[in-house]
This record gives C-alpha cells, sequence and structure tokens, in this order.
C-alpha cells in the first residue's frame, strides 16, 4: 500500500490542526468569560483549590497515597492560592508566581515517578504473564488523577489570570491605540490565554504577509 499510509499521515496532520483550533478558541472564551464574571471565577477557583487539597488528603488516609508527594500537592495549592490575592492581575516576575511554575512542574514529575515505579514493582512480582495486578490504579485513575489534582488549578489560573495592570493614562501620556483600551479609556484586563492566541495569530498573520497572503479586507 502506498496511498493509504499517506492518507493516514494527512488525516494525521488535519485532526491535529482541528484540535488545536478548538483548544485555542475554548481558552480564548474561557478567558472572556473570566474577563466578563471575574469576581464569580474568583470564588469558583478558590473553592476549587480547597476541595483539591481536602480530596489530597483523603487520598492519603483512605487510599494509603504516600504521605510526602502529597504534602508537596497540598503545600503546592497552598501557593497557587497565594495568586489569588490580587486576581485576576498578576506580575509575571512576581517569585509567587514563579514559584507556582516551578511547583506544576516538580508535581507532575514526582506524581509520575510514583505510579510509574509503583506499576513497574507490580509487574516484576507477577508470577505469570497472563496475571493482572489489582492493587495498581488503571490507566484512566491515573489520567483522572493528573487532570484534576496536578494540572486542573494551574490550568484554570493560566487562563483566568492576567497579566496586565488596570490603571487609567497619567496626564500627558500619549494615547493608546491598542484593543485592550475601552471607551472610558481604561486599559481592560486581558488574560494570558487571550493575550497568547492573539500573539500565534500576530504571527501568522505576519507570516502569511510576507509570503503574499492578504486577508480579504485588504484585497480591497
Amino acid at each position: 500500500m502506498w496511498i493509504l499510509p499517506l492518507v493516514g499521515y494527512l488525516g494525521s496532520v488535519v485532526g491535529f490542526c482541528f484540535m488545536t483550533l478548538a483548544i485555542a478558541s475554548g481558552l480564548y472564551y474561557l478567558s472572556e468569560l473570566v474577563e466578563e464574571h471575574t469576581v464569580m471565577a474568583k470564588r469558583f477557583l478558590t473553592k476549587l483549590i480547597y476541595s483539591i487539597m481536602v480530596l489530597q488528603l483523603l487520598l492519603c488516609l483512605v487510599d494509603r497515597f504516600p504521605f510526602l508527594p502529597t504534602a508537596l500537592g497540598i503545600f503546592s495549592h497552598f501557593i497557587y492560592l497565594g495568586n489569588m490575592r490580587r486576581f485576576p492581575f498578576v506580575k509575571l516576575s512576581d517569585p509567587l508566581f514563579l514559584t507556582s511554575c516551578v511547583l506544576v512542574l516538580v508535581n507532575h514529575y514526582v506524581w509520575f515517578k510514583h505510579f510509574s515505579s509503583r506499576q513497574e514493582h507490580a509487574y516484576q512480582h507477577m508470577s505469570s504473564y497472563y496475571d493482572t495486578p489489582s492493587d495498581i490504579p488503571s490507566f484512566s485513575q491515573i489520567a483522572s488523577y493528573f487532570g484534576l489534582c496536578v494540572w486542573l488549578v494551574p490550568f484554570s489560573l493560566f487562563v483566568s489570570l492576567s497579566a496586565s495592570d488596570n490603571v487609567l493614562p497619567t496626564m500627558g501620556s500619549e494615547p493608546s491605540s491598542s484593543p485592550s483600551m475601552d471607551v472610558g479609556g481604561k486599559r481592560k484586563n486581558q488574560g494570558m490565554a487571550k493575550a497568547l492566541v492573539d500573539a500565534i495569530r500576530g504571527v501568522i498573520a505576519r507570516g502569511g504577509a510576507m509570503l503574499g497572503w492578504k486577508k480579504p479586507e485588504d484585497r480591497l
């Protein structure tokens, strides 16, 4: 077969592009939603952080999850909670924000190492190839834990937090023509996810302009 593998590769590329566009559209919509309902988003994220901390504590007490990784996870969410003091604004150079970024990666590595070593240990003590270890979590359980207890809060903060300052222009300053300015001259906060999507769109637009592609309104 010669044509079918090419069709498979082409379908994979097209599917990846559609998935990327869907994720970018979702991030953009969620960022817009948070900008319109900041108070509600802050309450939701605060309750979410406390709920995940309680969930991790229950997993340690009931399901006997390891103490040190659990303590690291609870401490990390306590640090995430510190980012809520100025919600939705954040300085990218803030030590608390930088510590949160580092803790996300550390948590992922620690829990990935824990689950992988637990599976390896269980398979090494199998008496037969056809045995199925019953004391190890399934893939869906591990993925759910990573999604809820490791990545959910950092992802929500990434979508919700804004890297801009909500300030009024001072006397003598030049008027800005940026689309982030509203009618009253007050700068509208823009979420980091929304800013990232806009930056990627700008890079794609500049690349298309260099290749001679034009927008439909520019062709008139």
